[in-house]
């Protein structure tokens, strides 16, 4: 037990720093060396986007491929988080521990070979404490062996886009050939966070592990932001000595979710305030502009020799666009095209149509439209009774 409250202890110790002043900073997109306007001088790669949209607000080196220490986790809380939502896997689920798994060295929440926690004690002991214990037990419980899960990591990456990236494990412990850049991880934090029960894990500050038992673990979260900053919730730190100190960080307010991540700060302290600092400038300086809301129409399409003549499209999510709060919004237009002559059968999830948003003559961004239902192809006597209602004036 004293081994278990000490750890906690360190854990809590190592990760602490102060909250971050607020600063603000001119944006400075691309930027490769250090500058009075830049938002992350310290930091060797980051990049500041918004998690709705994708858009890309600041970045610097953002493709460097750098070892990413514990960040990889977010990888593998993410193909858990799949599993769950596919129904391969249970919060409830026991997850057994390996000697291999038992057997990883720094941070981890001392894991005993043969010990059972669920799949939800488990993303707790990564998403708080970064284990890297719960993070092999996790990955063999998924794909029977950290080298299979290891596949599917990349497999995950490949599938979307991120093309500076190559997973060698599933923790982040130093490794040959195992690196990602800025430009990745918030891609695939983006891709996390589309789970909204993920950040009842990484946004929590403290817990406990084996309350009720002779061996308590008390978790602190390694991410202190989710305390110090207002609206942050997760997502995941890392550091090694080569990597030095990274943070893919998310925070929310008024209905703007921004990703922040700083890849090789010198510092605890310096990874937090300069984290702190692209939360600020986008909060202060962009805000969310809605085109559509969830079950507006949008039209109603015709379709050829469907089993019904026509489809109804509604806006499945938020429509938004990213904007400077300085802009005017009566400039921002938009334009729905869909493709002509539209033929059943259609497939649910078929691409139909897109939104293109604009201000003034620039384009800002498309978005792509689809069914929302299946359309089969009419038989022969539906299109005939179809065909001679329109002649007669018939229903």
């Amino acid at each position: 037990m004293k081994k278990a409250l000490i750890a906690g202890l360190l854990a809590f110790v190592m990760g602490w720093s102060s909250a971050a002043v607020p600063s603000y900073a001119e944006e400075n997109i691309n930027t490769g060396g250090s500058s009075q306007g830049e938002l992350a001088p310290s930091a060797r790669s980051a990049i500041l986007l918004d998690a709705d949209t994708g858009t890309i607000i600041y970045e610097k080196n953002s493709h460097d491929k750098l070892p990413p220490a514990s960040i990889t986790k977010i990888m593998t809380m993410l193909l858990t988080m799949e599993a769950i939502d596919e129904g391969r896997l249970k919060l409830t689920d026991k997850v057994r521990t390996s000697e291999y798994a038992a057997s990883m060295g720094g941070s981890q929440i001392f894991l005993e070979p043969g010990e059972e926690m669920t799949v939800e004690e488990m993303l707790k002991g990564i998403a708080m404490a970064s284990g890297n214990d719960a993070s092999v037990a996790m990955a063999e419980k998924i794909a029977g062996t950290e080298e299979a899960f290891v596949k599917l990591m990349n497999e995950k990456a490949a599938e979307l886009g991120m093309k500076d990236t190559h997973f060698v494990n599933c923790n982040g412990l130093p490794a040959d050939n195992h690196y990602t850049s800025a430009h990745d991880i918030a891609v695939m934090s983006r891709e996390l966070l589309k789970y909204e029960g993920i950040t009842k894990y990484t946004g929590a500050y403290q817990d406990y592990l084996r309350k009720d038992t002779p061996k308590p673990f008390w978790l602190v979260n390694t991410n202190k932001l989710v305390r110090f900053y207002t609206g942050a919730d997760g997502l995941k730190t890392g550091y090694t000595s080569e990597a030095k100190f990274c943070l893919s960080a998310t925070a929310k307010r008024d209905g703007l979710r921004t990703i922040a991540v700083v890849m090789g700060a010198p510092d605890t302290k310096t990874r937090n305030n300069e984290v702190s600092r692209l939360f600020d400038y986008a909060f202060s300086q962009y805000a969310m502009h809605s085109i559509y809301k969830p079950g507006e129409v949008l039209g109603v399409l015709k379709v050829e020799k469907g089993s019904v003549p026509e489809i109804t499209i509604q806006a499945d999510k938020e429509y938004n666009v990213l904007v400077k709060k300085t802009a005017k919004t009566e400039d921002i237009r938009h334009e729905l095209q869909w493709n002509e002559g539209l033929k059943a059968p259609v497939a649910a999830g078929q691409v139909i149509g897109k939104l293109s948003v604009y201000q003034g003559d620039a384009l800002v961004k498309e978005f792509e439209l689809t069914s929302p239902v299946e359309v089969k192809k009419a038989g022969f006597w539906k299109l005939f009774k179809r065909t001679t209602g329109k002649l007669f004036h018939v229903d």
